[in-house]
């Protein structure tokens, strides 16, 4: 997805206040999207043990069905 941005620059200088509020905006979202992405990928590790599981599972039955 991407995300539009402001033109880097408009005509008007900023403060350096104003630019230290910009870079604390983006450091809180880069702090929201790797929070999120962690996330994400702790759960797909755990979707993916789970599967794992479940086909060790299968394969067992299976090898019990060829047996029998």
């Amino acid at each position: 997805m991407t995300v539009p941005r402001e033109p880097r620059y408009t005509g008007t200088k900023m403060t350096i206040d104003e630019r230290l509020e910009k870079l604390a905006e983006r450091h809180e979202a880069l702090t929201q999207t790797v929070e999120l992405i962690a996330t994400m990928q702790r759960d797909l590790t755990e979707s993916v043990r789970q599967d794992a599981e479940h086909i060790r599972g299968l394969a067992r039955i299976a090898e019990i069905h060829e047996r029998g």
